[in-house]
């Protein structure tokens, strides 16, 4: 449907934008029935809120006219849940209005409130705004609402979810009671419809096709994860599906934080948002992301509201939502203006149930997969390799000439082999991740078969011969071993080295593991004990190929974390043997982290048994 009843120069704004069809949401302002009306419309995050209402309230500023005169006092007043959003409609309603005049202001928080003031006295047609910062310039009597026309909130649940209801109704309030009222809402709770009952008069309630579908040009997938394997699983997504861009959420700052130091590590451009940035860093983030400095985004909930990243592809729930409205907020960052997007569910194995219902609640088609493996991915990359276009664009001869010369001094086959190498080195490591099943801690209390209190056939579980049970269910200790084969971690013979990060960097063996692997060209079962100290990481690597694992690290100038030769005596063990027991006042922070804290363990049952023996009577 093509946007008609707009007066001409909106219509000339539109044209420019190449805006031909109307998205469902603005061509419903755009009925008969919506003029000069309150408006309660709920309608998808990217579904095109924005120039919606920008054209449903063009002919009450217009009044007829094409320009809007003089700027005195404001006409309009939009106000929005963040600052970010606030800038974004700001623009957006900039160049809508270019042609009829319109000066638009954006009054935030963080921004100066001395310059807001300037601007506000100077004249203006239409001012966009967050909460907070609109009822100081009220409270000044720096925005004056005497001649407004037109109130309008964007993205009203989210304002509620934030606190701000004292402040919209303070707003609300203080604006004339003969203005228009238009709230914009990803969802209609029973909030929102009683603040639009006390604060609108006969408005009429659109519904968007989106509500009860779920975002049509969103995919929904959900994959079954152990309980530790959220931040594995993320490597792996990124590296399989590549987007252009992406976003993470976790549930708290701390997540946020570490997700994105593992992912930084790894070797992706990756930034993070959380309520913990200054409005600067902030600002810096997410100019890396338009930009395309960083691809990656780690981000709370509530420091993700209202931003609206460039080409963004994929939304990852690292920690899942807390209902089915946040995971309609989290997946309308991507899908946005007719582009495809991806929203992908981790789910722990304990929370399956609360997905699906999650899930069916927010009425979306959904399929569960599995994560992609280190396997899927490097046929993945060998396929990318195999279609890159460095190799199909023809070189230019300065290029050529170096060709001629590496195939006069190399084989073609070491060539291309080093021309594999670079390429790899540029990607970051993907991770192992074990199946689903093999989480050892059993399976949800719900998914469990219901015990009978009949006997079972074949005795009570409990006295059940320990053959009987599963695989996994068994203790570790107590798992067949092939025999003569050495217990898990501990290697004969094995050559030692060393890595330059340790405690004080957050080594951890999840993703050292992978590392070691990419740089010495080996696999995990090469890899004997790994112990983690204050300052660096010693491993043990197999006999058979550690001098040619010594060569390929040792050749390595930059890039990562380096490895060297741990020199002969300096883990003090023998190959194959357990670390000595340390004497009861030992504090050597040296001490791998497990046995330190296996030492202090002991001290306190000592202690324990020592207080408590005492006290015990016949």
């Amino acid at each position: 449907m093509a946007f008609h009843k707009t007066p001409a120069s909106i219509a000339r704004a539109l044209a420019e934008r190449d805006y031909t069809e109307a998205t469902p949401v603005q061509a419903a302002v755009l009925e008969a029935e919506a003029d000069e009306r309150d408006l309660l419309v709920s309608a998808q995050t990217g579904s095109g809120k924005t120039v919606a209402y920008g054209i449903a309230i063009a002919e009450t500023l217009l009044e007829g006219a094409d320009t809007m005169g003089p700027a005195t006092t404001p006409r309009a007043l939009i106000i929005a849940p963040t600052r970010e959003l606030a800038m974004q409609v700001q623009r957006e309603l900039s160049w809508l209005y270019q042609y009829a005049g319109a000066r638009v202001v954006a009054c935030v928080g963080g921004m100066d409130p001395g310059r807001e003031r300037r601007q506000l006295a100077d004249g203006v047609h239409v001012v966009v705004g967050t909460p907070g910062r609109l009822r100081d310039h009220l409270e000044r009597r720096a925005l004056k609402v005497s001649d407004l026309k037109v109130v309008v909130l964007d993205e009203a649940d989210e304002m509620l979810d934030l606190g701000f209801r004292e402040d919209l109704q303070f707003i609300l309030e203080t604006t004339p009671a003969e203005r228009r009222t238009l709230m914009f809402s990803a969802t209609l709770p029973k909030a929102i419809v009683s603040l639009a009952q006390h604060y609108q008069r006969d408005a009429l309630r659109i519904q968007t096709l989106g509500e009860t579908r779920g975002h049509a040009d969103i995919e929904y997938r959900a994959i079954r994860i152990a309980h530790n394997q959220a931040e594995s699983v993320v490597v792996n997504l990124l590296r399989f599906l590549d987007p252009p861009s992406a976003l993470v959420f976790c549930s708290t700052r701390q997540t946020v934080r570490h997700l994105e130091a593992i992912l930084r590590e790894r070797g992706f451009a990756a930034v993070a948002l959380s309520g913990e940035l200054s409005q600067s860093e902030r600002n810096h983030a997410l100019q890396a992301l338009r930009d395309g400095r960083a691809r990656v985004c780690v981000a709370t909930d509530v420091a993700a509201r209202g931003i609206d990243l460039p080409n963004l592809g994929l939304v990852i729930h690292a920690d899942l939502p807390n209902d089915a409205e946040v995971l309609q907020h989290r997946s309308g960052r991507t899908g946005r203006a007719g582009r495809k997007g991806v929203s992908i569910l981790l789910v722990p194995n304990s929370r399956r149930r609360r997905a699906e219902e999650m899930l069916n609640r927010a009425r979306v088609n959904y399929t569960w997969t599995e994560p992609p493996s280190a396997d899927d991915i490097r046929k993945l990359d060998q396929q990318r390799l195999l279609q890159n276009p460095i190799l199909t664009e023809p070189g230019s001869d300065d290029d050529l000439a170096m060709a001629d010369a590496l195939l006069a001094a190399h084989q073609p086959r070491d060539i291309a082999a080093a021309f594999v190498k670079l390429y790899r080195a540029q990607l970051p490591a993907s991770e192992d991740i074990a199946d689903v099943a093999q989480d050892h801690r059993g399976p949800r209390q719900h998914d469990r078969a219901p015990q009978s209190k009949t006997p079972h056939r074949d005795g009570p579980r409990k006295d059940r011969p320990r053959e009987d049970r599963p695989h996994n269910d068994r203790p570790r200790e107590e798992r067949p071993r092939e025999k003569g084969k050495p217990p898990r971690n501990q290697m004969v013979g094995g050559v030692w080295f060393k890595i330059t990060v340790g405690r004080e960097r957050k080594a951890d063996p999840k993703w050292l593991l992978p590392e070691i692997c990419r740089q010495g060209e080996i696999t995990k079962k090469d890899i004997g004990a790994i112990r983690v100290y204050d300052t660096e990481t010693r491993f043990e690597v197999s006999p058979e190929i550690a001098e040619k694992f010594a060569a390929l690290v040792g050749a390595r100038q930059k890039g990562g974390v380096r490895i060297f030769p741990a020199p002969d005596g300096e883990t003090g063990l023998s190959a194959g043997q357990p670390a000595p027991a340390a004497p009861p006042g030992d504090r050597d922070k040296t001490r791998p982290t497990s046995e330190r804290a296996d030492h202090k363990l002991k001290k306190k049952w000592h202690k324990k048994n020592k207080s408590g023996g005492a006290k015990r009577t016949g």
